[in-house]
């Protein structure tokens, strides 16, 4: 299981495979309780920023062998060496060892994109156009006050909803509670997903689910190989999918001919 943080919390996320439809509600909810801006055009996929990105993989057979898998792809919450940490010259991105979130500091960001190129995992994004919210559409009704927009020129990404965390932990301390109650803090994704496919919560609270999911025989993590231990796992009884995971070339997986010896 996890093994970065030595106190705190370190929440994380179970997606299983196998549940999900690929139906693109968790990206609908992402992008509206985190004040994601639309374009005037959003048919050009080229403008439009999402952080939780939905990938679509086959296991390249044909008809009627094809099998189909969807991918929801949030920020993998990095716990080891966490790569756009350890590249930002501005001291924009952070883990916080008290939660296990990397965040985003927008108003010390500037713009470099060295996250971005960084990010073995495309969960970073560049904010090359000013928000768009036109008022006589009512698209500023849409807005969260408790997310601030992003202005031109930075990065963005996925934060696990913090200010969820930030909300959950203001009525705990409201109620002289310390510790959070499972499901007390879950982000929009989880709460949103028809087919119950996500969970959130503590990885290193035994009483939470997801630290029981992650112990699965069929969990597994995206390019585990070079060592960034995400904090989202995810679950497929396919062998084909979680092969695909780790990004194994073509035949790597052939069985090795015998040789006779003599």
């Amino acid at each position: 299981m996890e093994k970065g943080h030595g106190h705190g919390n370190s929440y994380g996320m179970v997606i299983d495979l196998d549940k999900c439809t690929g139906c693109g509600t968790c990206m609908v909810a992402c992008a509206a309780e985190n004040n994601l801006a639309v374009r005037p055009d959003e048919s050009d996929k080229q403008r439009s920023i999402t952080w939780m990105r939905l990938y679509k993989v086959t296991n390249g057979k044909e008809f009627p062998h094809t099998e189909v898998c969807y991918f929801p792809r949030p920020c993998m919450q990095c716990d080891h060496h966490t790569p756009c940490v350890s590249v930002c010259p501005a001291t924009a991105t952070k883990m916080d060892y008290h939660t296990g979130i990397v965040s985003q500091i927008y108003t010390r960001c500037i713009g470099c994109r060295y996250c971005i190129a960084a990010c073995p995992y495309h969960a970073r994004t560049f904010n090359w156009w000013d928000a768009y919210f036109p008022k006589g559409k009512g698209l500023e009704r849409y807005l969260s006050p408790e997310v601030s927009p992003r202005m031109r020129g930075v990065v963005e990404k996925c934060t696990f909803c913090h200010h969820r965390l930030m909300r959950a932990k203001n009525n705990a301390y409201a109620e002289e509670r310390r510790e959070l109650e499972e499901g007390e803090y879950i982000t929009a994704c989880t709460e949103a997903c028809p087919a119950q496919a996500i969970t959130f919560g503590d990885l290193k609270n035994p009483e939470h689910k997801v630290s029981e999911l992650v112990k699965s025989r069929y969990a597994f993590r995206l390019l585990e190989k070079l060592g960034t231990e995400p904090k989202v796992y995810y679950l497929s009884t396919k062998d084909w999918v979680r092969r695909m995971a780790d990004n194994y070339l073509p035949g790597e997986f052939k069985p090795i001919a015998k040789v006779k010896l003599g």
